[in-house]
């Protein structure tokens, strides 16, 4: 038995020995680590690339026929969010004409008009005549980290189909729409972006639409900011359920104060600005309420607030018609009152 072993590991020596000998194989010399992570990198952006691209269009206004202005070329980006033609994007791509022609990757130009939009968060719907596109799905916007994958998709200066990579550098960002209003969560990346890529998407390596580009700062490269998917989510059925945003509306107007530390302690307050009101309208929701100008308003339904941007982040998801209760500091005095907001009017 032993002999045999001997035998045996004999023969094995012999192939390993042979097997060392042999020449080194001929062929593709091994790829390095950094070969292999831009291998990777680009199939994840191939991946994306030819699976959001057909349902990433450019949008046109079709001019009405008493405007002599010249054909403006890509104006506007936005991706097919539903087969049956319903495509997000900008509202200030879509807010000066309500017909427009858009444009596939293939070449077809298709006939489209507004179905709604929100100038408050610069998101709009609009709608191609035609059934069956290519659609992209929203995702999470509220799962992504800060150095994650970002592509974004558009037609900057009318060249179709363009992409550009980067990061998201920064969450939980804040932006002022046109008309003023806080656009609240907003995703701050680095992938370029162009005049014509607004409304084109944001997307993750996993192909899910992150957020809709919005904006640039002038002078600045490598920032870049979209509205993320979650609020395009609630946009989006807003829209297509009421043609329009319903929000909670109070008939002020206000502003932010400081507030001196006694009356801070005098009140017992968790924080040292307010707001104050500056007018409201007789006939609204708080003027019914008895609020008055130059009340300081620290509080909305049990919750404190030291800016307008607070109260509106409030009014955002509270129901139409559902009393409110506003706690207001009135010199000495600290009042609670109910106000019942009413829906607000639409531009």
């Amino acid at each position: 038995m032993i002999a045999d072993n001997h035998v045996a590991l004999n023969w094995i020596n012999d192939v390993e020995n042979e097997n060392n000998t042999h020449p080194p194989v001929v062929g593709k010399p091994e790829r390095s680590s950094d070969e292999m992570l831009l291998d990777a990198y680009s199939r994840a952006v191939i991946h994306v690339v030819e699976a959001v691209g057909p349902a990433v269009v450019s949008i046109q206004p079709r001019k009405t026929a008493n405007r002599r202005e010249p054909e403006e070329t890509g104006s506007g980006s936005g991706v097919v969010i539903a087969p049956d033609g319903y495509i997000l994007t900008n509202d200030h791509v879509v807010q000066t004409e309500s017909r427009y022609s858009v444009t596939l990757t293939d070449g077809t130009t298709l006939n489209a008009f507004r179905v709604g939009n929100d100038p408050a968060t610069d998101l709009a719907v609009i709608r191609a005549d035609a059934s069956y596109l290519q659609c992209s799905s929203l995702g999470d916007a509220s799962r992504l980290r800060v150095g994650q994958l970002a592509i974004a998709m558009g037609n900057p200066l009318g060249f179709q189909s363009t992409v550009s990579t980067g990061v998201v550098s920064s969450l939980g960002r804040a932006l002022r729409s046109r008309e003023g209003r806080l656009i609240e969560n907003v995703i701050q990346h680095t992938a370029p972006l162009n005049p014509g890529s607004s409304g084109g998407p944001l997307v993750d390596s996993t192909g899910k639409v992150i957020g809709i580009n919005t904006a640039i700062i002038a002078m600045a490269q490598g920032i870049g900011f979209a509205v993320p998917a979650n609020t395009a989510q609630w946009v989006v059925s807003q829209l297509l359920t009421y043609g329009r945003v319903r929000r909670a509306y109070l008939g002020i107007a206000g502003q932010q104060r400081p507030l001196h530390r006694r009356w801070i302690r005098y009140h017992n307050l968790s924080r040292d600005q307010v707001v104050e009101v500056l007018s409201v309208e007789p006939s609204g929701p708080a003027g019914k309420a008895g609020i008055r100008v130059g009340d300081l308003i620290v509080a909305v339904s049990g919750q404190d607030v030291s800016s307008v941007d607070d109260l509106h982040r409030f009014l955002v998801e509270w129901p139409i018609g559902k009393a409110i209760t506003l706690t207001v500091v009135r010199g000495k005095s600290r009042k609670i009152l109910d106000v019942v907001p009413t829906e607000a009017a639409t531009r």
